[in-house]
């Protein structure tokens, strides 16, 4: 059982965002990335792994794509720019991973 995961229901499918490592950040807000709707009409499911670049004040400086299908890295990408995180001494750098799946 993976600890601090978020379950987020998307058209029909499910979709969960989990933070790579423990003693990371903890997000106090997250927004949920849409799922596109090509990805529903070709039936893709997937894991998404995006890096985040997070400032001390907790919000998301940049984001980048590691690993996933790229129908669905795009809303990935832009929901974790949302993100909100605790705040911290420096700047971190975050995995996160997405799992779309039925």
């Amino acid at each position: 059982m993976v600890t601090g995961a978020a379950i987020f229901v998307l058209a029909g499918s499910l979709a969960s965002a989990q933070q790579a490592e423990e003693g990371r950040r903890k997000a106090k807000t997250k927004v949920t990335p849409v799922y596109p709707d090509l990805a529903r009409k070709m039936n893709i499911t997937g894991k998404v792994k995006v890096e985040a670049v997070i400032a001390p004040d907790g919000h998301v400086k940049s984001v980048r794509a590691v690993g996933g299908s790229p129908v669905l890295v795009q809303p990935c990408l832009e929901a974790v720019k949302e993100w909100r995180f605790d705040a911290a001494p420096e700047e971190t750098s975050q995995l996160i991973e997405f799992n779309f799946g039925q």
